[in-house]
């Protein structure tokens, strides 16, 4: 509110009580003291001093300055390099096709005794628990094929199988020491 604001409302307030006092037909004495401002102009002095505290808390605020780079800091954030770094290396170490190799294995499937479709669906549900759990390199025994008539071992073949048509397996091998299960055993890596 402007210093012409209050001008117009105050001549509105002057005409309004002369037109009271001519309706009226009298003067009418006023007891307050000379001078002293009427409700209307203590309601404006006082949204007057309202307003001017306002401004005052605004112009404060405003004043007061950001250090750059704490301005910085709250837009963009901070990066923990040092976590960056760690995850990257060990996203990096289950990438290398070495690690992997040599890692011990996380979990171990025996399938001795088993008939070839049981031995499957079992085969089917193992590798499908260690993917959701998020295991990298499992094993899976399957026996030398000793008391098998044939050339081949049956589970042998069955997992080989397995592992070629299953888009979950990766890389797969046979342990080096016979303490592990030699050509009996398989590692597979999971992708």
């Amino acid at each position: 509110m402007d210093m012409n604001d209050i001008l117009n409302r105050w001549d509105k307030i002057q005409s309004e009580e002369k037109r009271k006092q001519k309706e009226s037909g009298k003067n009418q004495v006023s007891h307050k003291k000379a001078n002293a401002p009427t409700k209307e102009e203590k309601a404006l002095a006082e949204e007057k001093d309202f307003n001017k505290r306002l401004e005052k808390q605004i112009n404060e605020q405003n004043s007061t300055q950001i250090n750059p780079m704490e301005l910085w800091l709250r837009r963009y954030g901070t990066i923990d390099k040092d976590k960056l770094s760690e995850e990257t290396q060990e996203r990096q170490k289950f990438q290398d096709r070495n690690y992997l190799v040599s890692m011990k294995c996380e979990a171990f499937l025996d399938l001795h005794g088993l008939h070839q479709d049981e031995a499957e669906v079992r085969l089917n549900n193992f590798i499908t628990d260690c993917k959701n759990r998020g295991l990298k390199k499992v094993m899976i025994i399957h026996g030398k094929g000793i008391h098998t008539t044939g050339t081949d071992p049956v589970l042998g073949k069955l997992v080989r199988s397995f592992i070629e048509h299953d888009k979950r397996c990766g890389a797969s091998g046979h342990p080096k020491n016979k303490a592990e299960g030699g050509n009996g055993a398989t590692w597979v890596i999971l992708k």
